[in-house]
């Protein structure tokens, strides 16, 4: 049986949230995959690799491995450093790449290995756990996640306004949906939640009540 519970959603949509309250709440291990790959993007871009094309034997030599809202790089532990604008393009950059994603796949089957775990991403109940225990996929129209965008980048925002933040979120909604490798959709069997003008604990709420229907 798996010990899986699936999130995925676009950029801005409030999963990771989301699935980090669940978590807490079932009393799960909470894994933000979106975080490897910021950790990908921010690893190559301080060795100056072009991020369009990161070659496998630089992948290989990276130890990556996920904790909650952060990833332990080659030993060292990243968290605020993978949350700038910058990483979440980057981020979209190397997801397109098939060996990015075939690097981080074991990786992130071998959360699963902790027990119950709510785990979050892009791809998790159409690739990385195809047979979860329960999938959920996580929306919100552009103009609330480009808020709730903004709002979380808070000083680190910079000049950055909404306007921008709508542009970049759409660009990173066509770049993740139209990839030939693992594109963004729901899962077959995933229940799709719009979290447009609702709370935290709503939508949590939600979530906890479909799987204790499960």
């Amino acid at each position: 049986m798996s010990t899986v519970v699936a999130i995925d959603g676009p950029a801005g949509a409030g999963k990771s949230t989301v699935a980090r309250a669940l978590a807490a709440r079932m009393g799960y291990v909470y894994v933000n995959t979106g975080m490897l790959y910021r950790a990908i993007a921010y690893a190559a871009g301080a060795a100056g690799i072009d991020l369009e094309s990161v070659p496998a034997d630089f992948l290989n030599r990276l130890q990556l491995e996920p904790e909650n809202d952060g990833v332990r790089l080659n030993g060292r532990r990243l968290e605020e450093e993978l949350r700038t604008p910058e990483c979440s393009q980057g981020a979209s950059v190397v997801s397109k790449q098939p060996e990015v994603r075939a690097a981080l796949l074991p990786i992130q089957r071998r959360a699963a290995e902790r027990g119950w775990i709510v785990m979050e991403g892009r791809d998790i109940g159409t690739v990385v756990f195809p047979d979860a225990a329960a999938k959920f996929f996580i929306t919100a129209t552009v103009e609330e996640r480009a808020r709730r965008r903004l709002a979380q980048l808070g000083n680190r925002a910079g000049q950055l306004t909404l306007d921008a933040v709508k542009a970049e979120i759409e660009e990173r909604d066509l770049r993740d949906s139209t990839r030939k490798i693992a594109p963004l959709k729901p899962a077959p069997g995933a229940i799709v939640v719009d979290t447009t003008g609702l709370t935290i604990e709503q939508v949590v709420e939600r979530l906890a009540g479909e799987l204790a229907r499960a």
